[in-house]
């Protein structure tokens, strides 16, 4: 049986997630992204913008996948998808290792090595990139991105809308609110009570 796909957005981390598609049998694989003047993304095609959503999501043998990786668009363009009744897989790469008892919602990437661990619960369209560990017993809300390299120790809960920058990492039995932003390489050993963006060792806000 074909299998088709279409990803919103044409860029490095749509490229990335169309090879994970190709990896779960995914034979048919397109692009839509409102720069019109790319006409490909990588090996891929890209055959329409986002006016034309509607289109293909009307002849009923597309899956939809979001491709970009600001957490609000992505959120934005996911709400959207849902509201036309859009097939929205989520895709796991196979040298990735998630114990059998993670719960993964739809829209969610889960990138090449990365390691999730028991009881781990990762909500709507996150990202948990390339190399990245999520220990036992976590919660990972909604449309939240965990960059490459980030490790997460057991029984952290993160909230919705969060970014936790390149190589970070957390203890364990920590909390993170919603519309947290952290900064690349950030060492996290106390609950972040407080929406904003953070870096730094001890943790500072800087809005």
């Amino acid at each position: 049986m074909c299998k088709k796909l279409i990803i919103i957005g044409a860029s490095g981390h749509g490229k990335v997630i169309a090879n994970i598609a190709e990896l779960n049998g995914y034979t048919e694989i397109y692009f839509l992204d409102d720069d019109k003047s790319k006409t490909m993304n990588g090996k891929y095609n890209i055959i329409a913008t986002t006016h034309d959503i509607d289109k293909y999501i009307s002849q009923g043998d597309y899956e939809f996948f979001i491709g970009i990786g600001n957490n609000e668009i992505r959120k934005k363009i996911y709400e959207m998808l849902k509201s036309s009744s859009a097939i929205i897989p989520s895709f796991i790469h196979p040298q990735s290792v998630i114990d059998s008892s993670v719960i993964i919602d739809e829209g969610t990437v889960i990138m090449a090595n990365a390691v999730i661990n028991s009881s781990t619960k990762i909500g709507k369209c996150c990202i948990i990139n390339t190399a990245s560990t999520v220990d036992h017993d976590c919660i990972i809300g909604d449309f939240t991105h965990i960059s490459p390299g980030v490790h997460i120790a057991g029984t952290v809960n993160i909230g919705k809308n969060c970014w936790i920058g390149v190589g970070c990492s957390v203890i364990n039995n920590l909390k993170i609110y919603d519309d947290v932003t952290v900064g690349a390489g950030t060492t996290i050993i106390g609950d972040i009570k407080e929406s904003g963006k953070y870096v730094g060792l001890p943790l500072r806000r800087l809005d």
